[in-house]
């Protein structure tokens, strides 16, 4: 794979995850054969797929992560893609992070920042990120001033969203309201040190789990509150530097592109699957490869889950 970004699992076994060129690719349950499905038709400078979402027809979302210019893409299995947002308030989208669909079929997604370059905004002092949706109203913002907005994931009772962000370090949420609509922002979590949460996801018994880059940490927020490592496998002098540079604001690209001596390769998602939903899978930024390991509880079943990879729901 290349830049296996963002991991999904679906009830039929299947995986799918973002990858760098121009689209995804497949994991089939049976072989484990990865079947890589690109865009036939791309920008000059390529697609960069990032957050990705399965839709009820099957096509697969993403979220473009591009040097300039983002937008939400649809792709099919045969590579034809389609645009489905690329303004946002009568202006181009900026690069785009993460995208989903809820079970009534709106897609929400989010801008992690407007700065360009976006290592502008790797500090705690920018907060210009925002959450939008489409639906049949159009698109629009519907929360904004966020500091590096990145995953979402819903309450299993569908009464709030919660998001990282990820360079303030903090989990947020907000109350979801008819339109839909959310409320005002609330912290769930403030970490530290070089934990950026990027992937967030829920399991059954309400916890949440983090995949942090730079520190290559799984993070559980249980439903007390308390913050829990599940999986660690930093390297101390890297996470040092970054921790230093998130905090005076001088972190630069080339701290970025290293995981150091992690092997976890700036782990960045995580999904639950297999028959149980208690095998979580890694998604990373700077490896070939989705790792997995066995969780001591089953995950909570997304929207996606009961719906099939390139083929009709």
């Amino acid at each position: 794979m290349q830049r296996p970004e963002c991991v999904l699992a679906t009830e039929s076994g299947e995986l799918v995850a973002s990858d760098g060129r121009g689209g995804v690719a497949v994991v089939h349950p049976s072989s484990g054969r990865v079947a890589v499905v690109a865009a036939r038709s791309q920008p000059s400078d390529g697609f960069v797929p990032n957050g990705i979402a399965v839709a009820p027809d099957g096509r697969v979302l993403f979220a473009h992560l591009g040097a300039e210019r983002g937008g939400i893409f649809a792709l099919s299995a045969e590579g034809r893609i389609e645009p489905l947002v690329s303004e946002v308030e009568g202006r181009p989208i900026p690069p785009s992070n993460y995208v989903m669909v809820d079970p009534q079929g709106v897609v929400w997604f989010t801008v992690s920042t407007r700065r360009r370059p976006r290592n502008l905004a790797w500090n705690h002092e920018v907060a210009d990120g925002f959450i939008g949706v489409m639906d049949e109203a159009g698109v629009r913002i519907v929360a904004d001033g966020l500091g590096y907005t990145n995953e979402l994931a819903f309450s299993a009772d569908g009464q709030w969203v919660y998001v990282n962000e990820t360079y303030a370090q903090r989990v947020s949420r907000f109350a979801l309201r008819p339109g839909p609509t959310l409320g005002p922002r609330e912290t769930v979590a403030q970490l530290g040190g070089a934990d950026l949460p990027d992937g967030i996801v829920f399991d059954e018994a309400g916890g949440l789990w983090l995949s942090c880059i730079a520190s290559n940490r799984v993070i559980v927020v249980r439903p007390d509150g308390e913050v829990q490592v599940v999986l660690d496998d930093g390297d101390p002098q890297h996470v040092a530097r970054v921790e230093q540079g998130v905090r005076t604001g001088t972190l630069a690209p080339a701290d970025m592109h290293t995981a150091g001596r992690s092997r976890l390769g700036n782990v960045s998602s995580l999904a639950f699957g297999g028959p149980d939903r208690k095998t979580a899978y890694l998604g990373c930024l700077l490896d070939d490869r989705i790792r997995s390991f066995a969780a001591p509880v089953a995950g909570l079943a997304p929207a996606h889950w009961k719906r099939r990879i390139f083929s009709a729901a």
